[in-house]
């Protein structure tokens, strides 16, 4: 399954991720207070993501179909695929090019590797 979202619809599901499960009026109020929309403009990103799969609204308590966790999961999923032919190995030495790692970053993708070889 991909979801492919824009900007503001990132900045939306985070906003249901956080507060989880929220009622739909509820939902109304942190967008105004938020992103400065109207209450049709909530509906209308709430029911695009709905559709998607992403959420629903069920008797007005919206809440998430697909965890945010599950969500980023897949979205590096997708593009390790997309940009590295799925080669967990060349996504990692292309990240490690320009970016030093800590001892702290080593210790913890070793304990990564151990715990997925056991």
């Amino acid at each position: 399954m991909k979801i492919e979202l824009g900007e503001v619809q990132m900045k939306f599901a985070e906003l249901i991720w956080e507060n989880e499960p929220i009622g739909s009026g509820e939902l109304v109020r942190l967008c105004s207070q938020n992103f400065g929309w109207k209450k049709s403009t909530t509906y209308t990103v709430l029911k695009k993501l709905c559709e998607k799969g992403l959420f629903q609204n069920n008797e007005g308590i919206v809440s998430s179909l697909i965890s945010k966790d599950e969500f980023y999961s897949k979205k590096t999923e997708e593009f390790v695929e997309n940009t590295f032919g799925g080669s967990l190995p060349a996504f990692f030495a292309a990240f490690t090019s320009k970016q030093k790692l800590s001892k702290e970053d080593i210790k913890a993708i070793k304990k990564m590797i151990d715990d997925v070889e056991k």
